[in-house]
């Protein structure tokens, strides 16, 4: 076994590109990940604001949408200036406020104020959505209260009628409202996949661009498999945990558990992505496209985790997408333990949702068995032409 790790740490050694991507590409790449998302929240987004009443309320809620750290008004003419800066990515959201506003409201009808957002930009719209609605809401109960105070209701009353039910909203996976801490890991997971799968593929990969499969297989098919998988889980699990070390422990992002269960589901998560990769290679045995199925299967990862997007709302077919996805299996885990400090038990419980990829043992013992039959019969045939020639 030691000549064989020996074997694949040379070429390891002998390929740039598998070394960067097992050495400085990952790292790299979590630090740009960090610095795109190091603000924290997003601030000062533009939001195009068109006012056709022009009356004093409608300044004042122009001013309440001012006040929000979130929100930059940018004022337009009309509605058509507006949905062009939309489509320019000029601004990510819109507000009319409608003409006879204030009229409307000092009678007792009930105007409409029209709020869009650029769906494209799913989180931005979602947050722009939520404090447009807020800064409204809050400049619409200063002008109801002091209509109710002018009609003689008393202010303590006035203070009650307006607000009968408080409501508090807490995010469940983001409490602090950090986009760092709730961004940055599940697309730190994602790309951790997306890396092993290129390494062990291009490990595999590498057989056959040295046509070394004769090789490979007179040295025992599962001993270079062995060690394969021996040289290349401990070298991804260490970048992994220099990952965690550096936003859990020197960012000091928050997590209630112990890193001891992220590295356990870690190390089940790359043996199955292992499994998909050699049966994807089994199957296909050439270089591109393997690398091509394998990249194409794997890089929807980050939306399949249900972080930024419910699944249950997902297509049929999506859904059980995910269910390929050992990422998709992971992200359990590591909320579990980020968010809640989740015990050693839920983590058995979670393990135990790999077990489907089990079921490709049998194939991958079948498709290897069929690769060496086939590798066989090319040498004998071959052995046949050198006699002939003979």
């Amino acid at each position: 076994m030691g000549q064989l790790i020996t074997r694949e740490l040379r070429r390891l050694w002998q390929s740039p590109w598998q070394l960067a991507l097992v050495s400085y590409l990952p790292l790299l790449g979590t630090l740009a990940l960090w610095w795109l998302f190091s603000a924290g929240l997003p601030r000062a987004l533009p939001v195009a604001v068109v006012d056709q009443d022009q009356s004093q309320l409608s300044r004042m809620l122009v001013r309440q949408l001012s006040a929000n750290s979130v929100i930059s008004p940018v004022s337009y003419q009309d509605i058509g200036q507006a949905q062009a800066a939309m489509e320019r990515a000029e601004a990510y959201a819109m507000v009319v406020l409608p003409f006879k506003l204030n009229q409307d409201l000092m009678i007792g009808h009930q105007p409409s104020i029209d709020i869009r957002y650029n769906a494209q930009f799913l989180l931005v719209g979602k947050l722009l959505s939520s404090q447009i609605q807020l800064s409204l809401a809050d400049g619409l109960k200063q002008k109801a209260r002091l209509k109710q105070l002018a009609s003689g209701v008393p202010p303590v009353q006035a203070e009650i009628n307006l607000n009968l039910i408080k409501t508090q909203s807490s995010a469940l996976y983001n409490a602090n409202n950090n986009y760092v801490a709730f961004l940055v890991p599940p697309i730190l997971i994602a790309l951790v996949q997306i890396v092993a799968m290129l390494v062990f593929a291009n490990a595999l990969t590498e057989e056959l661009r040295r046509e070394t499969l004769a090789e490979w297989f007179s040295l025992g098919t599962y001993r270079v498999l062995l060690s394969k998988v021996l040289v290349y889980t401990p070298l991804l699990m260490l970048q992994l945990g220099l990952v965690y070390a550096w936003l859990y422990g020197y960012l000091g992002l928050p997590m209630r558990g112990g890193l001891g269960q992220l590295l356990i589901a870690q190390l089940v998560m790359l043996l199955a992505v292992w499994l998909i990769v050699l049966t994807i290679f089994a199957l296909l045995q050439d270089s591109a496209r393997v690398i091509s199925f394998c990249t194409a299967l794997f890089a929807p990862s980050f939306a399949f985790m249900g972080v930024t997007f419910p699944t249950h709302e997902m297509p049929l077919l999506a859904q059980w997408w995910r269910q390929i996805m050992p990422s998709s299996h992971y992200v359990n885990t590591h909320i579990g333990v980020i968010a809640y400090g989740q015990e050693t038990q839920a983590l058995v419980s979670q393990l135990s949702s790999y077990w489907g990829f089990l079921l490709l043992l049998p194939v991958i013992a079948l498709m290897l068995a069929k690769m060496r039959r086939e590798q066989t019969g090319e040498q004998l045939d071959q052995a046949q032409i050198v006699e002939g020639q003979g």
